[in-house]
């Protein structure tokens, strides 16, 4: 009775394992027939049929499924490293599922011998232990940073001479230049690990997404005992710089209905701003420290920094209207939603349009206002070179041209104003496009920051199919050269993932760069750049030309069906042209790096950029095939109305909502400006507050996962970041890379840290707001500040 009972249980077992084992082989089977047929790889036909036939020989008792099953496993090995080499996670996704299965087939091993009749098999404990140790430390490895490029040397940190260190963070990347660097040292790599959160405040501005992009970007400024703050919906915030508690609070009652965000403040100081021109205002007796807020309603508000009200002295009480000369500007199509440049005594606004919504959309002009009375000092019309303040009577600046919505950076020396300009809507056709807007788009352009004329540009992408835009501030930055002096650069990071690094007062590439073919299109009524710009001389971060072999997922499933996706889309490199087919941009209009910009280290030279690397499906769908409504603001079929074409956009993702590239999908690198190498990278980022189908794994395996934010740089040889998916504050060290020390936060954080010395206590603080990561849905509301135990 017993062993008639114990018969029937192995032969459940057995059964029930190997139709499992069947079952999965099949799906392997009928998917891989599909990529074949697609001209892609036939190991998962061929992996799918093996396990069918080995799971029907182990559901009927006989030990040859067991054998056929092990020898599949070691084929797959094989398979896995001459498809993969030897990189940890495309490894994983090919053979970790099936050596598990491979554990319990040897487990059950002796089960199936016995049940076949014969009396031997126990050898295969053996096995079982091996494949249970070798799948324990893949597990585990997991769990391990891994460098993607490990630093051979590690410069010295020098100590900041007395004297010289920063005192306040009067611009939204610390200085016009863009740096993001603080030459203060209080907060080192010897007593990091003791720091710990000194205040919170709370702002109450909830950023709540509605679809289309209520999000906290912000990177709070500070002066003197002051810390100054912004919301997503533009309130403004006065907080003690020692405490948080609030001091003052402005709010715009303004109204936007996408894109609701402030990335930042400008800051200006009349009594520190020599005049030296007698026409110009003297210093205001009132407002003369005065902040500039942008707002989502296209309003740009001067607000005196010590009270919290406006400055009646500047255009209409305090308000200068940005819609004026602008002509017809639907809700939310035209906005401001980065900081305005602060540029000696003009303040400098471009603005973001809505994208892909049709042609004619708002002007792209940026202009310069004085600081004290909000007049209009000059205007750059990219449609019209003779417009240099406003338009003839009755007309409007030129609608439809390129804008500049995101950061500018200015060089008082040379009297530059450098725009990071951004594409005529719509994005992926340009059939429509003006000589003008071919010529200004995706570029640097220098603008006379007293005339408004233009000095030289320099395009980063020609007539522009894919999104493109300049996303990010240029870094104005001098560079040692061999002998002994320095070459004024400017380094512009772009989405596609190539680095410029011009002379900033020519506009001359200082690392070469090269026009190469790339792919022509074929939608009608369009024309296509033969060549485009590459940097060949900088590192390119995340744009590799994707293969089959490149595909991933977490199980051989997904990764099977992402490479289902690749072969039934053309991809041809970074700059596959959109087409009425379906193809694959890579890196996708995200990036590659986005606005959060660089920072820099001037005593190592070392260059910070973070990026994230997720690709664009898309296709062009013939105007009589839009559905009305179509306003796909973040993913879906964009209108673009005046044009043939509607698009599809869609990201390359997973079943599971994982990019289907093998990882990892964001990272911070170091570059060493002086020699133009690539020094360090590390996947930054990890699935503790995200996974598949977005449930949060809980899991602090350090994937690199995609980021957005601005990074920190102090003389103590840190990094701050927190602009990953993970709710962390993380610090690492900018000479080799490794994380050392990290701190949870509440909610995750787009934010920029930004740190100052408290001129009252003398503490060192490292500032930043938390107010949700880009993916998340969890949403906060957090101004939090770090600092060393009291002494």
């Amino acid at each position: 009775m017993k062993n008639t009972g114990a018969a029937a249980g192995s032969k459940w077992l057995l059964g029930g394992l190997g139709i499992l084992i069947a079952l999965i082989g099949l799906g392997l089977a009928a998917g891989g027939g599909y990529l074949l047929s697609l001209g892609g790889s036939a190991y998962f036909l061929l992996m799918g049929l093996a396990m069918l036939v080995s799971g029907l020989l182990i559901a009927r008792r006989n030990p040859r499924g067991a054998w056929l099953y092990g020898v599949a496993l070691v084929l797959t090995a094989i398979w896995a490293v001459w498809d993969a080499g030897l990189e940890y996670w495309p490894l994983v996704s090919r053979v970790l599922t099936f050596a598990v299965i491979g554990l319990v087939v040897a487990l059950i091993y002796p089960t199936l011998v016995r049940a076949s009749g014969a009396h031997a098999g126990r050898g295969a404990y053996g096995l079982a232990g091996l494949l249970g140790i070798g799948v324990v430390a893949t597990l585990a490895y997991m769990f391990v940073p891994t460098h993607v490029v490990k630093a051979d040397k590690v410069p010295a940190v020098q100590p900041v001479a007395p004297g010289t260190e920063q005192k306040d963070w009067a611009h939204w990347g610390n200085t016009t230049a863009g740096n993001r660097f603080a030459a203060l040292d209080q907060i080192n790599k010897g007593n990091i690990d003791q720091l710990q959160v000194a205040w919170t405040f709370r702002t109450g501005d909830l950023p709540e997404s509605n679809g289309a992009g209520a999000e906290d970007q912000n990177t709070p400024l500070q002066i003197g005992d002051t810390v100054y703050t912004c919301t997503a919906y533009g309130k403004v915030f006065a907080l003690d710089a020692d405490t948080g508690a609030e001091r003052w609070k402005f709010d715009p009652q303004g109204y936007a209905p996408n894109w609701q965000r402030c990335r930042g403040l400008g800051y200006f100081d009349a009594s520190a701003t020599p005049v030296a021109d007698a026409s110009v205002p003297a210093a205001p007796a009132a407002c003369t420290k005065r902040l500039f807020l942008p707002t989502g309603d296209a309003r740009l508000i001067a607000i005196n920094a010590e009270t919290g009200k406006p400055c009646e002295d500047f255009g209409n009480q305090g308000t200068v209207d940005l819609k004026t000369d602008m002509g017809e500007i639907k809700p939310g199509y035209y906005q401001q939603t980065s900081t305005p440049l602060v540029a000696g005594t003009v303040v400098i606004v471009g603005g973001r349009v809505a994208d892909n919504f049709s042609t004619g959309e708002p002007p792209g002009v940026v202009r310069a206002f004085d600081v004290r009375s909000g007049e209009l000092m000059w205007a750059w019309d990219p449609g019209n070179p003779a417009t240099t303040k406003r338009p003839p009577a009755g007309e409007t600046y030129t609608r439809g041209t390129p804008n500049v919505w995101s950061a500018m950076s200015y060089d008082a020396k040379l009297g530059l104003v450098y725009l990071p300009t951004g594409n005529a809507t719509p994005d992926f056709f340009g059939g429509q496009r003006t000589e003008f807007d071919d010529k200004w788009n995706s570029s640097i352009v220098a603008i006379d920051v007293k005339t408004g004329q233009v000095r030289w540009h320099f395009q980063t992408t020609h007539h522009d199919l894919w999104d493109f835009d300049l996303p990010a501030q240029p870094l104005l930055y001098d560079i040692p050269d061999d002998k002994g002096g320095v070459q004024p650069a400017l380094a512009q990071v772009t989405k596609q993932g190539e680095i410029f690094l011009l002379n900033r007062e020519t506009g001359k590439p200082i690392a070469r760069v090269e026009e190469r073919p790339v792919p022509q299109g074929n939608v009608p009524g369009e024309r296509y750049s033969p060549t485009q710009p590459f940097s060949v001389e900088m590192p390119s971060i995340g744009n590799q030309t994707l293969t089959e072999s490149d595909m991933w997922g977490a199980t051989p499933f997904d990764q099977l069906m992402c490479r289902i996706q690749f072969k039934g889309m053309r991809h041809e490199g970074v700059y596959t042209p959109p087409g009425l087919d379906h193809a694959l941009q890579f890196p996708g209009s995200l990036g590659g790096m986005n606005w959060g910009s660089v920072s820099v280290d001037p005593t190592s030279n070392y260059m910070f950029v973070n990026d994230m690397r997720l690709g664009l499906a898309n296709y062009m769908i013939p105007r009589d095939q839009i559905a009305a409504g179509a306003s796909g603001i973040e993913m879906g079929v964009v209108p673009q109305e005046g044009t043939p074409f509607g698009a599809m956009r869609q990201r390359f993702l997973s079943a599971a909502g994982i990019p289907c590239q093998k990882p990892p999908f964001g990272t911070m690198s170091a570059i060493d400006l002086k020699t133009r190498k690539l020094v360090w990278q590390v996947p930054v980022g990890t699935v503790q507050d995200t996974g598949p189908l977005g449930i949060r794994m809980h899991l602090p395996i350090p994937i690199g996962m995609p980021t957005l934010g601005a990074s920190l740089a102090t003389q103590s040889g840190l990094l701050f970041f927190a602009g990953t998916q993970d709710f962390y504050l993380r610090a690492f060290d900018t000479g080799n890379g490794n994380e050392i020390w990290k701190a949870r936060l509440p909610v995750g954080s787009q934010s920029g840290p930004m740190t100052y010395v408290s001129p009252k206590t003398g503490r060192q603080y490292i500032l930043l707001t938390a107010g949700g990561a880009r993916q998340s849905t969890d949403r906060g509301d957090y101004v939090i500040a770090y600092a060393l135990p009291k002494k």
